[in-house]
């Protein structure tokens, strides 16, 4: 192939590349979304005569079973099942007694969910410690804002202490297997990932909590959503247009923007309502809505306004009807659309009562609100459906349920399994994804987790991310991409030795995690990495890891890893409030981890 077949090519990655990132970081579309459209459209482009093959399209596709791809989906089952055996709800348990000392409670969860993400999920782990941190902070009178950030962070520093910790770490290991023939051990990179997470979490627990602005937000439920003002009793009188309609015909309600949560009869208590139950006269409705829409219904069907309030707390919470606290996490289907557009009654037996952002409740018609990643939203049902349409919809309550305490002996197997694929990955005995995977099928098996949360686990954006970004990073890689931006980072320091390089990849892949996700980060800076190496006569080990350390740095946005974008609506942060903590973060981290790699991961070793 001719040069100026190469410089094509170069152009049409590097253009599309550019388009990705900038999609990557708007957020209009789903990141897995931007990354299969990258792929597809390097691949099309491609196949037009004068261009010459970017991505054969018969490896198109190859990266969804790359041994990557399928370690992160194993891992995240392993995890899933290791959270069901209790261990983690036990621990947390035990930190509900440490008091009510801020500094107390910041280090001892930032340092448990730190030493748990280092071998399991560290969405998951903050899933499990998000309610226990939040349930501390209401305790002792405080916003859970002063406890979030760190512990979100802390699940950042965790994952970078092993193989498994994150999928970072799995696509560094695997790339140096393809370059090398030697893939990254199970252990490989705790001597750097331990010493920065040991020096990042006392950061955290002893300074950085203190920078983080302390949101002066509701500290519960009850002032967060102001439910006593929104949630009214009328009744309808004889003469009234609505007798006789159907609660889904009932254009009078839809209009005025009325949910109707429950309906009193005589002595009859209606709490779980469907769209084809009918309107009797003299029924007392519970209904939610705000104030204004409360008048023009009064004014306009003369309801009158009922005055048992202790009706209103029975209908809101009950045996058979919960009220739950819930947070929409990144993916979420509920994302980008109307609150009532959902139709979450009707599809799923859930009512919408309130959305909260920033911590405060959003005024004004809940029809008109547009669900975005991090809300708050107050929903009632029944215990099993919230909980259990959780994963489907994509939010993650907020409060415990009922815990689970594991028993003793499922805990030690649970462990027994998972020290079992940690020891045969970390010895070389059998592969990674194949020892996860065997230890995955064993736990669903053995009733650790069913088949539909095995399922439910993978974070299959991630995977879909992942299995087409990897062509992308070949292509970049074989069409001299990756050589040419590797000699702009040579040419740009060839003043100074390799350690000031080491530190320019560090925090250039730092800068990309902060805006996109830390799986393409990786994937976009590994060969880059190799080839700065080798533009510097180095080995390429120690820039590797240093991709790994910077990959997982997502410190100074909320957009950067789901464990900052999920603690946002909780905490009631902004997006600005992160660096705050963030930045000083990110800079222990590079003066920490650099001495670490180059001592552990010799520039020229002998």
């Amino acid at each position: 192939m001719i040069e100026s077949d190469f410089i094509l090519q170069q152009g049409i990655v590097f253009v599309v590349l550019l388009a990705t990132l900038v999609l990557f970081i708007v957020g209009r579309w789903r990141y897995d979304l931007v990354a299969l459209l990258a792929m597809l459209t390097i691949t099309i482009l491609g196949a037009f005569p004068g261009i010459g093959t970017i991505i054969p399209p018969q490896d198109a596709f190859a990266g969804f079973g790359h041994p990557a791809v399928v370690t992160v989906a194993a891992v995240l089952v392993v995890g899933r099942g290791l959270l069901n055996s209790g261990l983690v709800h036990r621990i947390s348990e035990q930190l509900t007694h440490i008091g009510d000392r801020p500094v107390l409670q910041v280090l001892a969860m930032t340092m448990l969910i730190t030493v748990c993400s280092g071998f399991m999920n560290n969405v998951g782990a903050l899933a499990i410690l998000m309610p226990v941190a939040i349930q501390m902070a209401r305790k002792a009178g405080r916003s859970p804002s002063f406890i979030l950030m760190p512990i979100a962070f802390g699940s950042l520093l965790g994952g970078m202490m092993t193989l498994i910790g994150t999928p970072p770490n799995i696509i560094i290991s695997s790339y140096r297997a393809e370059t090398s023939g030697e893939a990254f051990r199970m252990f490989d990179f705790m001597p750097v990932g331990l010493g920065v997470a040991v020096v990042g979490g006392l950061f955290i627990g002893l300074v950085g909590w203190h920078l983080i602005p302390q949101r002066k937000g509701q500290r519960s439920r009850e002032e967060m959503f102001e439910i006593g003002h929104y949630v009214t009793e009328v009744r309808i009188p004889e003469e009234s247009n609505v007798v006789g309609e159907t609660l889904a015909a009932s254009e009078a309600l839809s209009k005025n923007n009325v949910l109707v949560i429950g309906i009193v009869r005589g002595d009859r208590r209606l709490n779980r309502l469907t769209a084809h139950d009918v309107f009797h006269a003299n029924d007392t409705l519970i209904i939610q809505t705000d104030s204004a829409a409360l008048k023009a219904l009064v004014d306009t069907q003369d309801f009158t306004l009922a005055e048992d309030k202790d009706l209103e707390e029975e209908f809101m919470e009950s045996d058979d009807m919960k009220l739950l606290e819930a947070v929409v996490m990144p993916g979420s289907i509920m994302i980008g659309r109307h609150a009532r557009g959902l139709n979450l009654r009707e599809r799923f037996d859930i009512f919408l009562l309130a959305v909260a952002r920033h911590g405060s409740r959003l005024r004004g018609r809940l029809g008109t609100i547009r669900i975005k990643v991090g809300d708050i939203l107050l929903l009632r049902g029944g215990e099993e459906v919230l909980y259990e349409n959780g994963p489907k919809l994509g939010y993650l309550p907020l409060a415990a349920r009922g815990l689970q305490f594991g028993k003793p002996p499922r805990i030690v197997f649970a462990l027994m399994l998972f020290a079992f694929a940690i020891a045969c990955a970390g010895l070389g005995i059998i592969p990674v994804q194949i020892a996860f995977s065997a230890v995955a099928l064993v736990m669903i098996l053995t009733g650790f987790l069913s088949v539909r949360e095995a399922y439910e686990s993978i974070e299959w954006p991630i995977i879909v991310l992942l299995g087409a970004m990897i062509p992308v990073g070949a292509a970049l890689e074989t069409t001299g991409g990756a050589a040419r931006v590797a000699e702009a980072i040579v040419g740009f320091g060839s003043s100074y030795s390799p350690v000031v390089i080491l530190v320019i990849v560090l925090v250039g892949t730092m800068f990309l995690s902060d805006l996109v996700n830390n799986a393409a980060a990786a994937l976009l800076m590994a060969p880059i990495a190799v080839r700065v190496a080798q533009g510097v006569d180095a080995s390429p080990d120690p820039f590797l890891m240093s991709v790994a350390v910077g990959a997982s740095c997502a410190f100074l946005t909320p957009i950067g890893h789901q464990s900052n974008a999920l603690v946002m609506g909780p905490g009631g942060y902004k997006f600005s409030d992160y660096w705050r903590m963030g930045l000083p973060l990110e800079i222990i981290v590079t003066v920490v981890s650099v001495p670490l790699i180059i001592w552990w991961w010799p520039l020229n070793p002998a």
